[in-house]
């Protein structure tokens, strides 16, 4: 890192220039030959997998409805709502279905083209008459860079706030927003080689831009206190990289790792997500280890120019009141050890409830078209009437009178050659349905599969909790392979591998109580409460495991530091939180900013990423840090440091 850190000052308009061109040239590469999204991927070894293979162009399900309430379909408003969106290039209207009750009425929607189902929101708007939108396509989203934006302007406040100088501020957020631009490039230029989600560039700025302020955050504070300590800029640039920058290395490298870990969903369902986590990741930590050494070493002193005129000028030292706090903890290290696995084990308890399934348009606030829609073909067709089961396969049609004497089916209807829709009497969510789908799998005659959306989830979704284990133990070995070397002891790896995990029990806790249980959901906008997408529990392990091993590196590696120099436990201890509480604190404050802004996403999966992103990050930053670290280290002393076949001359040694 020392070397590095000379050649990026030495040459730093060199770096700064091939960043700037680099970056250009990726954008450009990007926007010329973006590689295809997809938001369809299948399971072939499950039984929804085969029955799609089996089916092909005979049966797809429609993109959408149109559904009118209190008027007749005979109406002549409703014939010209109806002409109108015929006439829309590439948008078919299939025939309305009245309910019994004669008041609600639907009509199949296929639309291609990417304005078709804008303007025929924009035709349903100016109808008047009742009329709603079912499908996803017809969804309200937040328009594109407002999220990224309120997360970005949170961050400069907080580094404002922090550093006290406008130019200290601008040096993370540009390294930030410069890494995050090209970690979206290459991942768009990468799905021309892996499937990949249309909702995966969120993963990578998301994740981008909250740990890459991070990093740049941490570099910046350590070559302040080089400045302070009376170092020349070079020298403060070389021991910042030679600390800070290890550091950054390393945590960098921990994330990636196990953003890896969703690849155990395969290559089709996994290789798109943790490419958009690693892209991001990838690009940002270089940024840190490159760009932000040049521009420390071009701007040099002036780095506190134009500040606050009452800043703190002093660093983390005995006097603080992190120190002191770790004075507290450390003196009855077993009671607040006990208080604070007391909490998270009080958090974790809603985690037992967890359950796997598929957002639908119920999960919606009533503000969109497609709630109203799914509301009215429930009232009128039934809770199952959006998302009937299909059956396929050669003989289908003689098992129609069983299937429709199957409780828990609401009707049976043809829809092609060797194909039965059967509606459900409960909704897509309900364990109740699952439990049909499982039913009729075992009561059919071998050659008749089922499938339909409702299928396909439930077999996405215990297919994800079949890998879970797998992963789990995969990130675990990873983490510690790298942590073994990072702080040179095989006691503190373990440490931090069990508390992270207590950390995500706590996250998970939080997301089945907010967006199962629905508790707080009028505040985030959302409507009622249903399963967790079933990739969101894989993906917030992988992605909340790294950040906090970031956070136990950044603090573990300065406590390192200390005890190299001290040989006094829990002397270090406390002055690594020192030193080191103030960053954590703010770099916290800035990833929870950034994952909460994208909590106000639309999109369900999305939004609670954001808000369990946030809750991991703060649950990690204060009572696992602030409190169990400290507990637990001093509890252990100086078995913290234990390495079989460690010479003592290699015994915690820190570059310098």
């Amino acid at each position: 890192m020392s070397r590095l850190a000379r050649l990026c000052a030495r040459r730093r308009w060199t770096v700064i220039l091939l960043w700037l061109a680099g970056t250009a040239a990726l954008i450009a590469a990007a926007v010329a030959a973006p590689g295809p999204v997809t938001a369809e991927f299948s399971l072939p070894a499950t039984e929804s997998g085969r029955a799609a293979e089996l089916l092909g162009d005979r049966y797809t399900e429609p993109d959408g409805s149109l559904v009118v309430a209190d008027v007749a379909p005979e109406d002549p408003r409703v014939s010209a709502l109806v002409a109108r969106m015929r006439a829309v290039p590439g948008v078919t209207v299939g025939p309305f279905t009245t309910a019994p009750e004669g008041d609600i009425s639907s009509a199949p929607l296929r639309i291609s083209g990417a304005d078709a189902a804008a303007e025929l929101k924009r035709i349903r708007d100016s109808a008047g008459i009742r009329a709603e939108l079912s499908g996803d396509d017809f969804a309200d989203f937040a328009p594109g860079g407002a999220v990224e934006g309120a997360g970005l302007l949170a961050a400069a406040v907080i580094l404002l706030v922090a550093f006290g100088s406008l130019i200290a501020m601008a040096l993370p957020l540009f390294t930030g927003v410069m890494g995050v631009a090209c970690g979206v490039a290459l991942l768009t230029l990468a799905r021309h080689l892996v499937p990949t989600a249309d909702f995966a560039v969120y993963l990578t700025i998301m994740l981008g831009l909250g740990v890459g302020i991070d990093y740049a955050l941490l570099v910046v504070t350590r070559f302040r206190t080089g400045l302070r300590d009376g170092l020349d800029v070079p020298d403060a640039v070389e021991r910042a990289m030679a600390t800070a920058g290890r550091s950054v290395l390393f945590a960098g490298v921990t994330v990636i790792l196990t953003g890896a870990g969703i690849l155990f969903l395969g290559p089709e369902l996994g290789g798109g997500m943790a490419l958009a986590a690693g892209a991001g990741v990838l690009m940002v930590m270089a940024a840190a280890l490159t760009l932000l050494p040049a521009l420390l070493a071009l701007i040099g002193r002036r780095i506190d120019r134009f500040g606050l005129p009452y800043r703190s000028r002093e660093p983390g030292g005995a006097g603080t009141l992190a120190f002191r706090w770790s004075r507290v903890v450390q003196a009855r290290p077993r009671l607040t050890a006990a208080l604070a696995l007391g909490l998270l084990a009080v958090m974790s308890v809603p985690a037992l409830d967890l359950r796997l399934g598929w957002s639908d348009a119920g999960n919606r606030p009533v503000s969109d078209t497609t709630r109203r829609a799914h509301d009215l073909l429930a009232e009128g067709f039934g809770p199952g009437a959006g998302s009937p089961l299909v059956l396929a396969g050669p003989g289908a049609a003689d098992v129609a009178a069983q299937v429709a004497r199957t409780p828990g089916v609401a009707a049976v209807t043809p829809a092609g050659p060797d194909t039965l829709l059967a509606v459900p009497t409960t909704g897509q969510q309900d364990e109740a349905t699952a439990d049909l789908v499982h039913r009729l799998r075992a009561e059919l005659p071998p050659p008749i599969l089922v499938t339909g959306m409702t299928a396909a989830g439930l077999d996405y979704a215990e297919f994800t909790a079949g890998r879970l284990p797998w992963l789990v133990g995969a990130v675990l070995l990873a983490s510690f392979a790298v942590l073994v070397p990072v702080l040179r002891s095989v006691v503190l790896p373990v440490k931090a591998i069990v508390v992270n995990l207590l950390s995500i029990g706590a996250t998970y806790g939080v997301v089945v109580a907010v967006f199962q249980w629905n508790l707080f959901g009028g505040l985030l906008g959302l409507g009622q409460g249903g399963p967790v997408d079933a990739w969101v529990p894989m993906m917030l392990f992988v992605i909340a495991f790294g950040l906090s091993m970031d956070y136990e590196v950044f603090l573990l590696t300065r406590v390192q530091e200390e005890y190299s120099r001290l040989r006094d436990n829990a002397a270090a201890v406390a002055r690594g939180l020192a030193a080191t509480a103030r960053v954590i604190t703010a770099g916290a404050a800035i990833m929870i900013c950034v994952f909460a802004a994208f909590g106000a996403f639309d999109d369900r999966a999305l939004k609670t990423m954001g808000i369990g992103l946030a809750a991991a990050v703060l649950v990690d930053a204060t009572l696992v840090r602030l409190v169990l670290v400290p507990a637990v280290m001093e509890i252990l002393g100086d078995l913290n440091w234990w390495m079989p076949f460690r010479t003592r001359r290699g015994m915690g040694r820190v570059d310098q």
